[in-house]
This record gives C-alpha cells, sequence and structure tokens, in this order.
C-alpha cells in the first residue's frame, strides 16, 4: 500500500470523538452482554478456587527457595507489598501466613515447600485451565483444542505467568532496594515509579494482551483487540481491587456474619471480582476484533459498489 493511499485512507476515518465515545459504549455494553448472558459464572467460580488453593502453597515455594539463598523475612516484607492490592481483611489473612511460615524452621518450609509443590503445582494448572476453558468459551470457539494440546497449553500459560510475575517482582523491588540503601532518588519526584499498583498494572497488561492473543483462540486473535483487551482487564482489575475494599469495610460487615471466616470470605470476593475483570476484558477484545471485521466487510462493500472510488484506489 502507498504513503499516498495510507493518507487516503485516514482522511476518509471519522475523527469525531463523539463517534468514538458512542463506538467505545456499544462495544463495551456487548461486551456485558456477551459476558453476563452467558454461563461464565461457573468459569468464575472455579478459577477463583483453585487460586485460592494455589496462593498459599506458592508462598511456601517461594519462602522454602528464597530461604537457601537469603533470610526469609525479605521475600516475607516483598509479598506484603503486593498485599496491599487486597482488601484489608485478606490482607490480614495473607499477612498471618506468612508471619507463620517465616516463623518455621528451615528444614520445616523445605518438607512445607516440596508438599505445596504438588498441591500448588496440580491447583495453579486446573486454575489455568477453567481460566481458558472461559475465555474460549466467551470468545465463541469454533474449534476447540483437543485434550492434550489444552493442557500442554494451560501448562505453558501457568509456566510463563510464574516466570513473568518472578521478573516483575525481581525488577519492581531492585528499584525499591537501591533506592533505600543507597539513598539514590533520581526519580523522587515520579512516586508512581516505585508503587506496587504501577509494576501490577503494567504486568497486567502485558500478560492479559498474551493470553488474549495467543491462548484465547486456536488462531491468533490481532494485537490491537487483545492489547485493548488486556488494557481494560488490568485497569478493572485494579478498581475492583479499590471497590472490593470499600465494599467489605463500608458496606457489608462479613465479620458478622461470617466470624472467624470472614477473611477468607473477603479474599473469595476480590478473587471472583478480579477474575471477571479478566474474562470482561476477553469480551471486549472478542467485541473489538468483531467490530474490526465488520467495518472491513463494510468498505469492501462500498468499494465494490462505488466504481469511481475503485477507479481513483486503482491508479494509486
Amino acid at each position: 500500500m502507498s504513503l499516498r493511499q495510507r493518507i487516503l485512507d485516514l482522511r476518509e476515518v471519522d475523527w469525531d470523538p463523539s463517534h468514538w465515545l458512542r463506538l467505545a459504549l456499544l462495544i463495551m455494553g456487548r461486551a456485558l452482554r456477551r459476558l453476563w448472558g452467558r454461563d461464565v459464572m461457573l468459569y468464575t467460580g472455579g478459577v477463583s478456587f483453585f487460586i485460592m488453593l494455589a496462593v498459599f502453597p506458592a508462598l511456601a515455594i517461594a519462602i522454602g527457595l528464597y530461604s537457601l539463598l537469603a533470610d526469609p523475612n525479605g521475600v516475607a516484607h516483598q509479598a506484603e507489598a503486593l498485599a496491599r492490592l487486597m482488601p484489608s481483611g485478606a490482607q490480614h489473612l495473607f499477612e498471618d501466613e506468612l508471619e507463620r511460615l517465616v516463623s518455621t524452621p528451615l528444614q520445616a518450609v523445605s518438607a512445607q515447600s516440596g508438599v505445596a509443590l504438588v498441591v500448588g503445582g496440580y491447583a495453579a494448572h486446573r486454575g489455568f485451565k477453567a481460566l481458558l476453558a472461559g475465555l474460549s468459551f466467551i470468545h465463541d470457539e469454533e474449534a476447540p483444542r483437543g485434550f492434550l494440546s489444552f493442557n500442554l497449553l494451560a501448562l505453558f500459560v501457568l509456566i510463563a505467568a510464574f516466570a513473568m510475575l518472578a521478573f516483575f517482582s525481581v525488577v519492581f523491588f531492585y528499584f525499591r532496594f537501591v533506592a533505600a540503601a543507597f539513598g539514590l532518588k533520581p526519580l523522587a519526584g515520579v512516586s508512581w515509579l516505585y508503587s506496587e499498583w504501577t509494576w501490577v498494572s503494567f504486568g497486567l497488561t502485558i500478560a492479559m494482551s498474551l493470553i488474549y492473543r495467543f491462548a484465547m483462540s486456536s488462531r491468533p486473535v490481532a494485537w490491537m483487540p487483545s492489547i485493548l483487551g488486556g488494557l481494560s482487564a488490568a485497569t478493572l482489575c485494579m478498581c475492583v481491587s479499590w471497590a472490593s475494599a470499600f465494599y467489605v469495610e463500608q458496606v457489608a460487615h462479613l465479620g458478622a456474619t461470617y466470624g472467624s471466616v470472614a477473611a477468607v470470605v473477603v479474599f473469595l470476593i476480590w478473587l471472583s471480582w478480579s477474575v471477571n475483570a479478566v474474562f470482561f476484558g476477553g469480551a471486549f477484545a472478542t467485541e473489538i476484533e468483531i467490530a474490526v471485521a465488520q467495518r472491513r466487510v463494510a468498505a469492501l462493500l462500498d468499494l465494490r459498489t462505488d466504481p469511481a472510488r475503485q477507479a481513483s484506489r486503482s491508479e494509486n
């Protein structure tokens, strides 16, 4: 395609902001109908349950590995920083488990890490299978993967997710360690760089964009819908963390109803809302992909029915 033809295509685009706002609201409405008009809640429950089973074994594994190289209090301090993304009730549950693991003797933690590797690996794999199955269901997958390829895909996504989590955690805590240990604050005016919210948002956007692109369908989804879906999922996850904290602290006082297990209920509420945000990102990416395909078909029909325009394009 020549430069002149690209310029002509850009001139034909409707740059009216109200047009794009209406289009965005229309696609969001369709994404919500796609999400709520199906039994996606069944997948949401499965993903939330298996993630809850996998989180605490993952903590035992992390502390067991970290204790071989350094003081396990270090990983506990780092994990507490990430726990600030949760509502207060879930934070207490998370921090209590960290304190228990840190105070446990090294030999016991190593033994627990071996058992946790089996339990956590099984739960995490099942959770990612439920996540990918839910995204395929939302995307209306016409040619679902076979049993072996689907399980291998879930395993690969699981390993890639943990690798990405480890990478962003190391980078995030490296910035904070260098700034605290050496008093280096070249970016002191941009406090958001050292915030866990910034790094989690950035990591979620990249991770979910890749999942929507390569794992939601047997054929790769286009980059633009995948990235916009990942951005919307990350934004909603951050909003969900605030909304769930407000809900359990200001609206529903769950301690009076659930007593000692209120922290577990709070954790499950936060997980389920976050999983729904991820599923909405998948529905949003799907609707964008459909809208782009419909627009291309309409443009092709206009080109065929307008001989003058077709001649102009052929000359270019």
